[in-house]
């Protein structure tokens, strides 16, 4: 690989995500002007057939062996790349066609960018009130947030793989959907490593938000391992992914 040259490996765990992968899977094949160096799905236990829809998109699939968390997923698919960026995607987004290009170029023109993260765009894939009010609070929260971030988003982040392999990736203590993110960009941010929000990288997000798992989101998952993480490390930056439990 020659020096200067960014190949972006694209690294998407997945569990039971049938009803948005092959969405995300087939705007991935179809980037402009074409599609990223490779793509890794991790199956984390899925009992849907993920996988399959995953080999038939012609990805890259790995397994994480069972149930292991996005954390456990997204490290398998990072050390198995062969590219020497990482684009993280969640399973239930769907790139822009200028998104894989977008990254690619951002890197490409800034050998000291380190990370590079995007935005939900303003046209969320669900209709029902609540999923629409939520989704757009995301992207709001992404349009409005400062470009020298000091965090790291995996729905669509991406990061040079040596530097993610030297600060030993997402910390698989989290065994579900969490603040892995967040906790690696802190890491990050306290070495003094560039991390940037685009807000012009964009991906359209599918999914529906009910009640009972939006508080399960905001209390559980987020709110509770965050200010463990804020007690941990005693600051408390209002920054990308953390505004929207300070709004």
């Amino acid at each position: 690989m020659r020096a200067g040259h960014v190949l972006v490996s694209v690294v998407i765990p997945a569990y039971n995500a049938r009803e948005t992968l092959e969405l995300c899977l087939g705007n991935l094949m179809e980037s402009q002007p074409s599609p990223p160096y490779e793509c890794l799905v991790v199956d984390d236990g899925s009992t849907d057939g993920s996988a399959e829809i995953a080999a038939r998109y012609g990805a890259r699939v790995l397994s994480t062996g069972g149930r292991k968390g996005p954390a456990y997923a997204r490290n398998i698919g990072a050390r198995a790349a062969a590219g020497n960026v990482l684009l993280f995607l969640d399973a239930d987004v769907t790139v822009h066609p200028d998104t894989v290009e977008l990254v690619r170029s951002a890197f490409a023109a800034d050998p000291k960018l380190d990370a590079l993260m995007g935005s939900y765009d303003d046209a969320p894939g669900t209709e029902d009130f609540l999923s629409q009010y939520r989704n757009l609070m995301h992207c709001f929260t992404h349009q409005t947030s400062r470009r020298e971030a000091c965090t790291f988003w995996s729905g669509c982040g991406a990061i040079r793989k040596d530097l993610f392999l030297e600060h030993g990736g997402f910390d698989e203590e989290f065994g579900r959907p969490a603040i892995e993110d967040i906790e690696l960009g802190y890491r990050l941010q306290q070495a003094g490593r560039k991390l940037m929000l685009d807000r012009e990288i964009q991906v359209k997000h599918l999914k529906r938000w009910t009640f009972l798992n939006l508080l399960k989101t905001d209390v559980l998952d987020r709110g509770i391992p965050w200010t463990e993480l804020i007690l941990r490390d005693q600051r408390m930056p209002n920054d990308l992914n953390l505004q929207l439990w300070t709004v």
